[in-house]
């Protein structure tokens, strides 16, 4: 899956490209290039390129300039039905245990007072890409591996390819529309923000995309912020493409997570209706919005007893890790307003006697049982 090759590198197992001038992990004061497959170098002591060629064995190399990077030499090419060949980019914070220079990410996106960025691209014409703004979060403060959330901004889209999942609506952000898309690659899930048309620069709040998934219910402010990258992720051609320029910081001084009173002090309440029988269950769960302020997109935490298996389910996306189940809502019960509900269910296998969860929380808040 998308960069998940990356772990190799760290593990030793991958070849350098007998290229003239590869840089992994060094620091570019002058243009440098980089044609090792997850090779990287460090820009103005502060952002780390990296070449991130993780879906072709083909030929890739990028320059890495002071203020960015340039794909020089591309031969790869993947189906557009299909993943990209690579995602050659710039970012600040931790990838795969490469931390850029001084970095004070990950943090708790409720630590957050402000997180702003500006990008410049150059593009060219006769290739398949896109122009992607990455941002990575974790439960964790997580500096290896996948992480579980990672928001797409796609500045611009060129050929038949498409954001990961299916459109759930448009919003409003950084003084654009954009269409959204929501979905996961099996790796970790990705809401994707797409650009009607192609835009070149972006001086925007990173912050308003965290706070618009937060409030779709896919995280929550005890989540850590761990990267905030910028590239391309090419299909087909792409050499001249550039990233001209690129900055990014991230400042504390939020407000610490707090953790809402059991029972009345909650705004929110669940019903939890269940039917079992000798090696099976189906349980028909009910949330009402008990708040003064409407829900948009929720996520409902809680632990199934032992001995109970999640097979299939309705009106959510359920999925369970252990006995932990994470239920998020689907396109139309997403919004739920003061005093609303929204419902799902779903059937699971059980071996032993049957007992019915007691703990829920939505977007983090602690409900009541109704």
């Amino acid at each position: 899956m998308k960069r998940q090759l990356r772990a190799l590198a760290a593990a030793g197992l991958l070849v350098a490209s007998s290229l003239v001038a590869v840089a992994i992990g060094g620091s570019a004061s002058a243009d440098t290039q980089i044609c090792e497959q997850y090779g990287s170098t460090v820009i103005q002591g502060r952002y780390v390129v990296q070449n991130n060629r993780w879906g072709t064995t083909a030929q890739q190399c990028i320059n890495a300039t002071n203020n960015g990077f340039e794909i020089t030499t591309l031969n790869g090419s993947s189906p557009t039905n299909g993943a990209p060949t690579a995602y050659p980019s710039v970012f600040f914070g931790c990838h795969y245990t490469n931390c850029s220079p001084g970095t004070n990410l990950p943090m708790q996106v409720s630590s957050i007072s402000s997180a702003t960025s500006s990008i410049s691209y150059r593009y060219v014409s006769g290739a398949t890409y896109n122009a992607s703004y990455d941002i990575w979060l974790d439960p964790s403060p997580k500096r290896d591996g996948v992480n579980q959330m990672e928001i797409m901004i796609w500045l611009n889209r060129q050929g038949s390819i498409q954001p990961i999942g299916s459109v759930v609506g448009t919003t409003n952000l950084a003084g654009r529309t954009w269409q959204v898309w929501r979905g996961s690659n099996g790796s970790n899930n990705v809401i994707s923000y797409v650009a009607s048309s192609a835009i070149s620069s972006l001086n925007f709040s990173v912050l308003d995309f965290i706070n618009d998934t937060r409030n779709r219910g896919a995280i929550t402010n005890s989540w850590y912020l761990t990267s905030i990258q910028a590239g391309f992720e090419p299909w087909q051609g792409g050499a001249g493409l550039a990233v001209t320029s690129f900055s990014a910081n991230v400042n504390g001084g939020g407000q610490p997570p707090t953790t809402p009173p059991p029972g009345g002090g909650a705004s929110c309440a669940v019903k939890y209706t269940a039917n079992s029988w000798n090696n099976g269950f189906t349980a028909d769960v009910q949330i009402t919005n008990t708040g003064s302020s409407a829900i948009n997109g929720w996520t409902l935490s809680y632990n199934l007893p032992g001995g109970q298996q999640v097979t299939s389910a309705w009106n959510a996306t359920v999925s369970q890790s252990g006995s932990t189940v994470t239920a998020r809502n689907v396109g139309h019960n997403g919004s739920v307003a003061p005093g609303g509900t929204a419902s799902f269910g779903y059937q699971g296998s059980l071996s032993g006697s049957y007992s019915s969860p007691t703990n829920f929380s939505l977007n983090g808040a602690t409900c009541s049982r109704s």
